[in-house]
């Protein structure tokens, strides 16, 4: 269907709409929310993801809502009735996560950097290795419709809520595995769960696999798989006195060719605590506090003059 002269007039102005936060150039501030936009601007959409940032600057997107394969929205184009939007992004079927949460939860770092609030840029790779990667590597990945009548795809009510949609991602990561299939509430009591199992004694996990040659899999034997440190232990044969001592201190499984980062921003509270309710200010409050906790970060290494003089300077 060809577009009408009168649905290329600017559009409607919107009061109380979501505005991106980005006012000039790059939308996203974390890497999974840069890592986002990166792959969508690789797709070489043109100037129609331009158009979008700009309807998200100007806050024409009046609703966002993220579920299990599925982004929808509603953005006020030209005409009186807002355009719905949805996006489509196959969600992960309940085996796969299972399978994902059993090697998060094998490795404490993964989940003390997911239980606070954060995902670490391993969390990417640890995710393709599974056959389940996070983000689309293809834009037929990703199921487009808008009730617009342009014929482009995305248009710019699309555009629009995928820039959006990058800054929730900001806001709150859990978002992302949201669409993914696993609310935030899920993945981490489940991981809970997991990691209690192994301060308690236990193994746990999916797919381990025993050391080879080091002896029987105790999965195959207890019916209990197990992943992480025990994963890499398992099996492993006591060294007895009359053997070479020399092969003792190898490592049963090859080290990681770099070690993982701890780096976090001031704002890994809030990534923690989720999005507020609309009863406490909603995200507006969100976003006060993100700019005062990167003021507070950045006066963190200031002499007391420094912030003091600072300060008056306001």
């Amino acid at each position: 269907m060809s577009p009408r002269f009168d649905d290329y007039r600017p559009p409607l102005r919107v009061e109380g709409g979501l505005r991106a936060r980005s006012t000039r150039g790059a939308i996203g501030q974390s890497w999974w929310s840069r890592r986002f936009v990166e792959v969508l601007e690789s797709f070489a959409l043109g100037s129609r993801l331009t158009r979008g940032r700009a309807y998200a600057r100007r806050g024409q997107v009046l609703r966002l809502d993220v579920s299990p394969g599925k982004v929808t929205a509603e953005v006020q184009g030209s005409r009186p009735r807002p355009y719905p939007v949805r996006i489509g992004l196959a969600a992960y079927p309940e085996k796969v996560w299972r399978r994902l949460e059993s090697e998060l939860a094998g490795q404490a770092f993964f989940s003390a950097r997911l239980l606070a609030g954060d995902l670490p840029a391993e969390l990417e790779e640890l995710f393709a290795e599974a056959g389940a990667p996070l983000f689309p590597a293809e834009i037929d990945e990703l199921d487009q419709s808008c009730g617009c009548p342009d014929f482009a795809v995305p248009c710019k009510h699309l555009a629009a809520t995928f820039y959006l949609l990058a800054e929730a991602f900001d806001a709150d990561p859990f978002h992302l595995l949201h669409w993914r299939g696993r609310s935030r509430t899920e993945l981490l009591d489940r991981l809970r769960t997991l990691r209690g199992a192994v301060a308690d004694g236990g193994v746990l996990g999916a797919g381990a696999a025993s050391v080879p040659g080091a002896g029987p899999d105790p999965a195959a034997t207890t019916g209990v798989p197990v992943v992480g440190a025990a994963r890499a232990l398992a099996g492993v044969p006591a060294v007895e006195p009359d053997e070479e001592l020399d092969r003792f201190w190898l490592a049963p499984v090859a080290l990681p060719d770099r070690p993982p980062t701890l780096a976090t921003g001031p704002e890994l509270l809030l990534r923690q605590l989720g999005s507020p309710g609309a009863a406490i200010g909603g995200p507006g409050l969100a976003e006060r506090l993100r700019r005062a906790y990167r003021e507070f970060g950045s006066a963190e290494g200031a002499s007391p003059t420094e912030f003091g003089r600072a300060e008056g300077a306001r």
